[in-house]
């Protein structure tokens, strides 16, 4: 079937960057298809590609056959809401795969749904909550594919108790370079892989994922303040606490012994018996959110980080736990604060994870960075349990911490600085996240990831043509 399909294509080669390409509309079949310039969120390094825009599993099979093979390569792409350059293709193919979007089973009774990878987080969340189920790990927008993220193994506010993505993934269907669909188990080296292989095993074409059971769309929320760094890690690991859910998020602002304050919000799936009776009615009915603080949805620089750290300050400062709120204010804050995300000159995720016992640095990195005064908004840490098996995957093996911030990339020296900051991330055997690096240096990959060796290899032997490629993939020799 996949060579059927693929001759109904008109192969044709994918110009270079820097020719006159003209426009494409598209590809001779109903798969629409033409030249566009793409970017990360943080709109840092735009490039252009062919970018193809299938509807079916087999026009992606046609795609990548007819258009991958050629001299840049292809990358699958979902709701580009990786803020590098992961899901770019400068000169080659670009598989738009939001139009797969079948959810083609669900059991609520197992708990499991089968679905294409581009459908996305908040649909699958709008059909699942009504059956009492919801996706088990949730990054902080809902905007994301579930393609993509099995591809950069995201992680919540949740990962000492639930992990990556990954964990929960029962089956994949991946489409390799060879035009093949192989189905991927967890324990497989080609399932390992590419959960947080960041599309460079193939594109995948539909996942199996296993959910978790809730009684309410509503979240029950604690808050509480931190006056400083060393108060909120005590306050992070003090005993006694059992929510499925903590992250802080730390003023950037402070300076002096302030340095790190926070405000520190730990959450849990509400029960039914915990709703005020007005939601009672409605206890699964999926409710817009607004951010946690109130800030207004697009309110950039000092003002809008002031505001929401002062409403998140004085919610703390509440007496009382378990305020409820919706699920999305809690767990998708990124929709509402970064609406505007990529606005004047665009910005770079900076996010990094250390090891249990290397505290010190962290401490280094944040402290710097609030001294150095040019955060666009608090910065969010988090903490780590068990790392997933996947040898590109962010969190480090073993319990640790992760932080992220976002800098404005027309901030002077901001590559030197950070620069500066990935060596002393590597030197406490910590890491960059890949899947939001915009400016690594190729040269600490291997030593942030020890098994870049074991996934180079494996690509080798499954893409010898290297079919399957990034803007992100080439700049550091993935």
């Amino acid at each position: 079937m996949a060579a059927d399909t693929a001759a109904a294509l008109s192969p044709a080669p994918v110009p270079d960057a820097g020719r006159d390409i003209g426009t494409g509309t598209g590809t001779g079949t109903g798969m629409s298809a033409g030249f566009d310039i793409l970017s990360g969120w943080g709109r840092t390094a735009p490039s252009l590609a062919y970018v193809l825009r299938p509807r079916t599993p087999e026009e992606a099979v046609a795609a990548v056959l007819s258009y991958g093979h050629g001299a840049r390569g292809a990358i699958a792409r979902g709701l580009g809401r990786a803020h590098g350059d992961a899901a770019q293709n400068a000169g080659g193919a670009v598989l738009d795969l939001t139009g797969l979007t079948r959810i083609r089973a669900v059991d609520a009774v197992a708990g499991l749904v089968v679905c294409d990878a581009g459908v996305g987080l908040h649909r699958l969340t709008q059909t699942l909550l009504p059956l009492g189920w919801c996706v088990p790990v949730a990054p902080a927008t809902r905007h994301v594919t579930v393609g993509g993220a099995v591809a950069a193994d995201v992680h919540g506010a949740n990962h000492p108790a639930a992990g990556s993505f990954s964990r929960h993934v029962v089956a994949l269907d991946l489409l390799t370079a060879d035009g093949q669909v192989h189905t991927a188990v967890p324990g497989m080296p080609l399932f390992d892989a590419t959960t947080g292989g960041l599309g460079l095993t193939g594109a995948i074409l539909s996942v199996t994922l296993r959910l978790l059971p809730v009684e309410t769309a509503l979240m029950r929320v604690d808050t509480e303040r931190a006056t400083g760094f060393d108060d909120l890690l005590a306050r992070f690991t003090a005993p006694g606490h059992r929510h499925r859910h903590t992250v802080a998020r730390v003023d950037l602002l402070a300076r002096g012994a302030a340095t790190g304050r926070a405000v520190l919000v730990r959450a849990d799936h509400a029960p039914y018996d915990a709703l005020p009776p007005r939601v009672r009615r409605t206890p699964l009915a999926l409710r817009p959110g607004g951010l946690p603080g109130g800030l207004p949805a697009g309110l950039p620089g000092r003002a809008g980080v002031t505001a929401l750290l002062d409403g998140l300050r004085s919610r703390a400062g509440r007496p009382g736990t378990g305020r409820p709120l919706p699920l999305a204010a809690f767990l998708h804050p990124r929709d509402g604060l970064l609406r505007g995300h990529g606005r004047r000159g665009g910005f770079v995720r900076y996010e990094v994870a250390v090891g249990d016992g290397q505290e010190e640095a962290l401490r280094r990195v944040v402290g710097r960075i609030a001294a150095r005064g040019r955060a666009a908004g608090p910065g969010v840490l988090k903490r780590f349990g068990e790392a997933g098996p996947g040898p590109l995957s962010f969190p480090p093996a073993g319990p640790g911490w992760g932080f992220a911030v976002d800098l404005p990339a027309s901030s002077g020296g901001l590559g030197r600085f950070l620069d500066e900051l990935d060596e002393e991330i590597a030197a406490a055997g910590g890491r960059v996240r890949l899947a939001e690096d915009a400016r690594l240096r190729p040269g600490l990959v291997a030593a942030m990831y020890p098994g870049l060796g074991e996934f180079r290899e494996l690509r080798a032997a499954l893409d010898p043509g290297a079919v399957f490629v990034s803007d992100l993939a080439r700049r550091l020799g993935l």
